[in-house]
């Protein structure tokens, strides 16, 4: 029965005494309006598809059967990923809607009171935020002042905490560098659970954890198309042994890869030719993006091995909002971490794209 006074509205159940109290905690990803800007701020590729494959690609989705469920097993799109990045025959794959949705399969999988999910600090942001919003507890072990692996730490952290998960992205998410493989097998070698090895920058690193799945049972290797030009798409992979990803594939929800994006994806990874073009001619634009950086006095760019550089500078707030004044935005990582501040972060762009971004950089640090 309604005992609200007359004329006065019920308002029921308040969000903090129904919502988790690390949720309510938490920020919400912010993803900031980019019209008007050169976007360089979240590790797009800058290169648009050649005029023919888009017309495929329209012929594709005008007959597409978007009335209909999509295959929930895309058993073309794996072929097709298993050809494009060589996953080794004895391995399975479990396909995503990007690599986000697949770091919480796994997280949801092994979550129980106290269990925990180990990573490195500072890394990729959603590693922490889906241990939370899963009820596992995270620990981040922290990178050395240069941001390389300090695999003594991480063992110590291993052999106290007993993970059941963990997460080392290579390379690293917003560092740009790779780890050393040895100590990332040492690690691999320790953990009492599953370890994770995410190569959403691959195309741009030339290393890879995939042919070590056979050697180590305990690790499965993540991927996603986002980095190659097609994030729009939504797509991630889990490769690994088939009787982690039987059980994983419980906790995936049916029907999450929709009919265009295997559609589109199968079509694309056809012309592997063109992405691996534009993945040179970025590699080509990040040598010559940092040569600039580095040749600005103040600025210190630090080595990558992904699509974007990290650099630190001095009154890193007030040159990010001069950048964004100039018509260019970056990702300001200064208040993310403490290893990172004064550091700014910059997709690797078109050649015309990086020199507007160098020009506004140079005019709002002398502003």
């Amino acid at each position: 029965m309604d005992t609200a006074p007359a004329g006065k509205i019920s308002r029921g159940p308040l969000p903090e005494r129904v919502i988790r109290p690390e949720i309510r905690a938490l920020s919400a990803y912010h993803v900031p309006d980019s019209r008007g800007l050169i976007k360089l701020d979240a590790m797009e590729n800058p290169y648009g598809l050649p005029p023919a494959l888009r017309e495929e690609i329209a012929g594709l989705v005008a007959q597409a059967p978007i009335n209909l469920y999509p295959d929930p097993a895309a058993p073309a799109l794996k072929a097709r990923l298993r050809e494009a990045m060589d996953i080794p025959d004895a391995m399975d794959l479990m396909l995503g809607n990007g690599s986000d949705e697949l770091i919480q399969v796994l997280a949801l999988a092994v979550a129980r009171p106290g269990t925990v999910l180990l990573g490195v600090e500072p890394s990729f942001v959603m590693y922490r935020m889906i241990a939370t919003v899963t009820g596992m507890d995270y620990v981040g072990v922290p990178l050395r002042p240069d941001f390389t692996l300090d695999a003594e730490a991480m063992l110590e952290a291993i052999g106290r905490h007993r993970p059941a998960l963990i997460f080392l992205a290579y390379p690293n998410n917003p560092t740009g560098n790779l780890f050393d493989a040895h100590d990332i097998s040492r690690i691999i070698q320790a953990a009492p659970g599953l370890v994770v090895v995410d190569e959403a920058y691959h195309a741009f690193a030339g290393a890879s954890f995939l042919p070590q799945l056979q050697r180590f049972p305990n690790l499965l290797v993540m991927r996603t198309v986002s980095k190659l030009g097609l994030a729009g798409l939504r797509l991630g992979l889990l490769a690994g042994a088939g009787e982690w990803l039987e059980q994983l594939e419980k906790v995936r929800l049916p029907y999450n890869v929709n009919v265009l994006t295997q559609l589109v994806a199968e079509k694309v990874l056809q012309h592997g030719d063109v992405l691996q073009r534009q993945a040179e001619a970025i590699k080509s634009q990040r040598a010559e993006l940092k040569r600039r950086l580095e040749a600005i006095s103040g600025v210190e760019a630090f080595p990558s091995d992904a699509n974007f550089i990290l650099f630190r500078l001095r009154h890193a707030d007030e040159v990010f909002a001069g950048l964004r004044e100039r018509g260019v935005l970056v990702k300001n990582l200064s208040h993310a971490h403490a290893a990172l501040k004064d550091c700014l972060r910059v997709t690797v762009g078109t050649a015309e794209q990086n020199v507007k971004f160098i020009s506004a950089l140079e005019q709002s640090i002398i502003a």
